[in-house]
């Protein structure tokens, strides 16, 4: 993390999961559902590919298990708590990110059609910046509607 982030010595780098919602709701209902989604897995996108850029994985050859355990590292419950990366598989020519505790489907009640945006997007900015290539992403299943995990799919376009 940044060094502008001392700027809070007594409360540190983490928000709470109730904030970020809140700034999700509030953009969906000031912007459209449509619009708030693009800007939150551009963003995400971003962070992602920053953070791999920080984990020093840009163009890495490395085997996907070692992605996912550095990605969790960095995002999961010793990082900024975003999500658990559980796994990363290469399925033909998808890979495919199994994710559990996201950020986005937190507090949500079953059945909700909630999608994993900004979560989504950082995996997704990061998955870029390893592989080099540009990806297209989408969130194929989630807790919220009966998966073990929240999975995003990629494809190279």
């Amino acid at each position: 993390m940044s060094d502008t982030l001392a700027s809070r010595p007594t409360l540190g780098q983490f928000s709470s999961i109730v904030c970020f919602k809140a700034v999700i709701t509030g953009m969906e209902e000031a912007l459209g559902e449509k619009a708030t989604a693009i800007a939150l897995i551009s963003a995400g996108r971003e962070r992602g590919k920053n953070l791999a850029k920080e984990l020093g994985l840009s163009g890495a050859t490395q085997d996907l298990s070692v992605i996912a355990a550095k990605l969790n590292e960095a995002i999961g419950a010793n990082g900024t708590h975003l999500t658990a990366v559980d796994k990363i598989v290469e399925e033909g020519d998808v890979i495919k990110v199994y994710c559990s505790e996201t950020v986005c489907s937190a507090g949500e009640p079953q059945g909700s059609d909630r999608k994993c945006t900004f979560t989504m997007g950082a995996v997704w900015g990061a998955l870029s910046e390893v592989t080099g290539r540009k990806l297209r992403g989408i969130h194929t299943e989630s807790v919220l509607r009966g998966g073990t995990h929240d999975v995003f799919e990629f494809t190279s376009l």
